[in-house]
């Protein structure tokens, strides 16, 4: 039986917090992220967390310690752009806030969350998968059959 589990909505609070473990964890200077956003986020992503056949999933392990915390969360997204040689009908998972918490870490959570995730992509007809990493969980997505991607990326903040 596996640990992971697809979140719902009543994870909400605790997906939130992984995510900011995530932000933080990517901060330079150990210094927190603000936090103010939190509340204002919560009720969208507990409507999104109730959608099962959504275009969004988040797959969360509990932690073993901590009845009613989460150890882990992985969360994606499906998205359609148009189509092309490859990947025809336009299906593109992107994964982000992959979190794990700071004491449950090097138990494989991560890892078995990403997999589930990537189960889900693939049973949602997705030609290819995208994800940000960093330089230290670079070692995992590469076990995973992940490659660096040479597209440049931009941003414009609205």
């Amino acid at each position: 039986m596996s640990l992971v589990r697809r979140a719902l909505p009543e994870d909400a609070d605790e997906v939130l917090r992984l995510r900011q473990v995530m932000i933080d964890s990517l901060r330079s200077g150990g210094s927190s992220a603000p936090t103010d956003w939190h509340a204002e986020s919560l009720p969208t992503l507990r409507e999104r967390l109730a959608e099962a056949d959504g275009d969004f999933a988040a797959f969360v392990v509990d932690h073993p310690d901590r009845p009613g915390a989460l150890a882990a969360l992985v969360a994606g997204t499906l998205e359609y752009r148009i189509g092309k040689a490859g990947n025809p009908h336009g299906r593109v998972g992107y994964v982000f806030s992959v979190a794990t918490d700071p004491d449950a870490r090097r138990r494989g959570y991560a890892r078995a969350c990403m997999e589930e995730l990537l189960a889900w992509f693939r049973a949602r007809g997705a030609g290819y998968v995208l994800l940000t990493a960093s330089t230290d969980a670079e070692p995992l997505y590469a076990s995973l059959g992940f490659t660096r991607d040479p597209d440049p990326s931009m941003r414009l903040l609205l």
